[in-house]
């Protein structure tokens, strides 16, 4: 997939909290401190790790397709449970042994793998999409984190268990992060699937973090740009990318936002494919 330069998808933009947000690095040891602080950088400002940003991604688009195509792991597969995955490990092992041709190996995994891993990766295939970890906007962060309280209810009284006290850091509505995305040598099926995924965050849909029916982790993704080349199949345009890239030329790129429609079409038309093959494989 990635031997041939085809094309490139940047997406630039900024991840707002609309509501306080508590993405948690774990029990602190601390002796002071807050009992679950929030994952911070190397000079103690709040994060968004970039796998935990593509993993509600992805979980939203699985759930979308499995209400299209069914719950046949060969279209929709599950990352956290090895027996639901489009090849299992037992299930690669028997393919290396059949086929001993990188070439031919390559097309079979690819055929069967399922529809979003062939853009967010898998165990067998590189993802496509990769995201950077969401820093906040240093102009815009004044070092003030929140603290809140929370505790376990015993569930025979009614009242806050016996030790189960405890409190959680979360960073403040209205703090921005930057965003940060590349997509390379896509489909356009593929960049139609992920155009819906980030609508989903541009309209607040898709939360992040712990706390969510607390109503934590409510965020608002706004894009700036998403600039588009495609040189597949064009050596000449392909130079005059490299020339403008290297000069920082941002006309080597196009406008990505005026092929969504287009992307989403395509889509649509490939999953559609996708049902007509599986109706006909069950009669």
């Amino acid at each position: 997939m990635f031997d041939t330069f085809k094309n490139r998808l940047e997406i630039t933009g900024t991840l707002w909290t609309v509501t306080a947000l508590r993405v948690s690095a774990g029990r602190s040891l601390e002796p002071i401190g807050s009992d679950l602080p929030v994952i911070k950088d190397a000079v103690g400002r709040p994060l968004i790790p970039g796998s935990s940003f593509k993993g509600a991604l992805r979980s939203r688009l699985e759930s979308f397709l499995r209400g299209i195509v069914g719950s046949d792991r060969q279209l929709v597969a599950n990352p956290a449970i090895e027996e639901e995955w489009s090849i299992t490990s037992k299930e690669m092992k028997k393919l290396k042994d059949q086929y001993k041709v990188d070439r031919e190996l390559t097309d079979v995994i690819l055929a069967k793998t399922d529809l979003v891993s062939h853009l967010f990766g898998s165990p067998w295939v590189a993802s496509k999409f990769q995201v950077r970890d969401l820093t906040v906007l240093p102009d815009a962060w004044f070092g003030q984190y929140q603290e809140r309280d929370g505790v376990a209810i015993d569930r025979d009284t009614e009242t806050a268990a016996d030790g189960k006290l405890y409190d959680f850091q979360v960073v403040p509505a209205g703090t921005p992060f930057e965003f940060r995305a590349v997509v390379e040598n896509a489909d356009d099926w593929e960049l139609g699937l992920l155009s819906i995924g980030l609508h989903q965050f541009e309209t607040e849909q898709i939360p992040l973090g712990g706390g969510r029916s607390r109503g934590l982790g409510v965020v608002k993704l706004e894009i700036d740009k998403m600039l588009w080349v495609d040189v597949e199949g064009n050596p000449k345009f392909l130079l005059e990318y490299l020339r403008k890239l290297v000069n920082n030329d941002e006309t080597a790129y196009e406008d990505a936002r005026d092929y969504k429609d287009e992307w989403v079409r395509k889509l649509i038309d490939y999953l559609n494919k996708k049902i007509s093959e599986t109706e006909a494989a069950k009669r």
